[in-house]
């Protein structure tokens, strides 16, 4: 197997996908839920991510070219859907049960584009492309999961905090989670003008 390959997806990923920095969203986006909720929403996410990952990994650039749609673009609209969910953590319109209800966030915007965004998806279809070969795509599906399984492990063990922070600590991280996510989204979008202005010029 390419070990080579191996490592540089798994800290190209983990960087992108950032397991530590998961924990204040999804504590925000769960913290009134109950346990066992909290960890299956762990696993959804998760599962969603993979499978988003997967899909693109196997017929991202197909599809993007079938619909014309640049990268530029997805990660745009990516920060765009951020952006949303950010304002709702800073405002506190997602510290109230009664506006998530029948919604699931494991699946937006925790699996994507928070988890499977489109830096992750982007890296996956450059590794897809420049892989040679079955040892090669081995290296890669092992990467892959190996950075999903420390996204769910971060998630799943950050319900000890709950017990810590208490309900004001979890407002607290909430509103820190909301200011990191709009960075964040600003950043998606700043990067996609500036790819839009490249291409053009």
């Amino acid at each position: 197997m390419n070990w080579q390959l191996f490592g540089e997806v798994v800290v190209t990923l983990f960087v992108i996908m950032d397991p530590p920095g998961t924990v204040p969203v999804f504590l925000a986006l769960t913290g009134n839920r109950r346990p066992a909720e909290r960890k299956r929403a762990a696993w959804e996410a998760v599962a969603v991510a993979a499978g988003v990952i997967a899909v693109f990994a196997l017929f991202g650039q197909t599809l993007l070219d079938y619909m014309h749609i640049s990268l530029p673009a997805l990660q745009g609209a990516g920060g765009l859907l951020l952006l949303l969910v950010a304002l709702e953590l800073l405002t506190g319109k997602a510290d109230h049960p009664e506006t998530a209800a029948g919604t699931n966030v494991a699946m937006v915007p925790l699996g994507t584009p928070l988890l499977a965004g489109p830096g992750a998806i982007v890296a996956t279809m450059v590794f897809v492309q420049d892989s040679d070969g079955g040892w090669d795509h081995l290296a890669l599906v092992l990467g892959v999961v190996v950075v999903l399984l420390c996204l769910w492990a971060s998630m799943r063990f950050s319900v000890v905090l709950l017990r810590v922070l208490k309900e004001s600590g979890i407002l607290l991280v909430t509103r820190i989670a909301g200011l990191l996510l709009s960075a964040i989204a600003v950043q998606l979008v700043a990067d996609s003008v500036r790819a839009f202005v490249e291409g053009a010029g």
